[in-house]
């Protein structure tokens, strides 16, 4: 039965890791985003194969041992079991899942991945035998002891956290953690550094206790201080940070697939699990820096203020506003040279890409010349906009990141914003702002500016937006895919 060799087994997880650093190097880019994919489930597959086969591998040798009264047979029914159910929820699901709610169903997975960690880890402090990592009888080495203490607070921090991400991104639950408003009270920051530092300190005791029965008590009190840091760390997050705080929960499910990794001495989950870290943690980055953020303080949880009601909140709503109709918009466009469109999560909301590239065909067909602008955290994750226009297969070359088309605004006859709001709030440039310093689409620029909203409700930073009370500025209210589809019969 031993069929496959270590050498083999180390050779196909490093196909497979190839595979996955493919994968994210083709998904930097919607024109190879496809391609990425592919890598990606291929290297999965490779993983997933060579693990299955391992296992048998070392169930072989256990029967063998087992037959000489020295060992025990594996699970593999149980593995078996657990990838039909696991593997056919996830198909279901990604089956059904709206473009919408992907970040729901990001926050979900991430959360368990974590929980994933904290199981193997405590099975793994539980029968370290069964894993390869000592002999019966004898007790953890140290090295795994501290493998083992990192990937369970990091993991138990990301299954928590990401289920309160998941109940504020979803907006579906009343209990107030779940809400997207922060909550907060008095020394929060202080209670999440003792916690910190106690449950650091109940580690290292796991640590340094000797023995060959584990420090349960310390290891099982740290993983409950971990379970309730996660919660605290993300509550006092508001709507407006989510897009970091998915890649931030994105980059502590890598780092803690790695730390349990190192555990097991399984070079696959070390790769991919730093892969996943270093990624998330780069992406978390570039979104801190999108949204004016201190990386650290995204990190220590310590960002996402109350929202703003800078700009006086119901009273600028009475504010006098240019409306007109669909119509009236689609004659502007008609009319012009040059028309960008700068999509938001009212155009996600709406379903309504597939109509925006039909309206967009026959302006081009006119000789107008169209282009996306797209902002680094519109949506409710980063990418969002990006997979929205590929799914309605958008051509690459119509699509434009913020820093490559700002400059084309102060040019452009016309701007058409569909549901977006904080990402082209003029509020970005006055110093006294809660938002101030936030890089933004420079939408305000252009000659003419139509904005598609339901209502004049405020985005997720909670501030009245300028832009709609500019000179320049129409409204056309209503759902976004009805008011295209009115723009489109009128441009024909």
């Amino acid at each position: 039965m031993n069929f496959i060799s270590m050498n083999l087994v180390t050779m196909l997880y490093l196909i497979a890791s190839v595979c996955f650093i493919q994968a994210l190097k083709g998904l930097s880019s919607p024109a190879t985003a496809r391609q990425g994919n592919a890598f990606g489930m291929t290297g999965m597959a490779i993983a997933f194969v060579t693990t299955i086969a391992l296992i048998l591998k070392l169930q072989s040798e256990a029967a063998a041992a087992a037959a000489a009264g020295t060992g025990s047979g594996l699970g593999l029914g149980l593995v078996a079991l657990g990838v039909i159910v696991g593997g056919g929820i996830g198909a279901v699901l990604a089956k059904k899942v709206e473009m919408t709610k992907m970040p729901e169903l990001v926050a979900a997975m991430h959360s368990l991945i974590g929980l994933a960690a904290v199981c193997i880890a405590v099975a793994a402090v539980s029968e370290p035998h069964a894993f390869g990592i000592a002999a019966v009888g004898e007790a953890l080495p140290t090295g795994n002891r501290i493998e083992l203490f990192i990937g369970t607070f990091v993991g138990a921090i990301t299954f928590s956290g990401s289920v309160i991400a998941f109940g504020k991104l979803s907006g579906k639950y009343k209990f107030r953690l779940f809400q997207g408003a922060p909550v907060s009270f008095a020394g929060q920051h202080l209670l999440n550094l003792i916690l910190a530092i106690v449950m650091v300190g109940l580690g290292l005791t796991f640590v340094v206790a000797g023995g060959t029965e584990p420090a349960w008590t310390p290891f099982l009190i740290m993983t409950a201080i971990a379970f309730v840091l996660g919660v605290l760390i993300i509550i006092p997050i508001g709507g407006a940070d989510m897009p970091v705080v998915v890649s931030m929960l994105n980059s502590y499910s890598g780092w803690a697939a790695a730390g349990i990794g190192f555990s097991l001495n399984n070079s696959m989950l070390i790769i991919a699990g730093s892969l996943v870290g270093s990624s998330g943690a780069i992406l978390s980055y570039i979104m801190c820096k999108a949204m004016n953020r201190s990386f650290f303080n995204v990190i220590l949880g310590g960002f996402g203020g109350a929202p703003s009601d800078a700009g006086g909140g119901g009273a600028k709503e009475q504010r006098p506003v240019k409306s007109g109709s669909a119509d009236d918009a689609s004659f502007i466009m008609a009319n012009a040279e040059s028309v960008i469109i700068v999509p938001g999560y009212g155009l996600a909301v709406a379903r309504a890409q597939h109509s925006l590239k039909e309206l967009v065909e026959k302006l081009t067909h006119k000789g107008v010349t169209v282009k996306y602008a797209i902002h680094p955290v519109a949506g409710r994750m980063p990418g969002h906009m990006n997979v929205l226009l590929a799914e309605a297969e958008v051509p690459y070359d119509q699509v434009f990141e913020m820093e490559d088309i700002n400059g084309e605004f102060g040019q452009t006859d016309v701007v058409l914003i569909l549901g977006a709001n904080d990402v082209v709030n003029p509020a970005a440039k006055d110093p006294k702002s809660p938002i101030a310093g936030m890089p933004i689409l420079e939408a305000y620029k252009a000659k003419s500016i139509i904005v598609n909203k339901r209502s004049m409700a405020s985005g997720y930073a909670g501030l009245d937006n300028e832009l709609f009370y500019q000179a320049n500025t129409m409204m056309v209210f209503g759902d976004a895919k009805k008011v295209i589809e009115d723009m489109v019969k009128a441009v024909e």
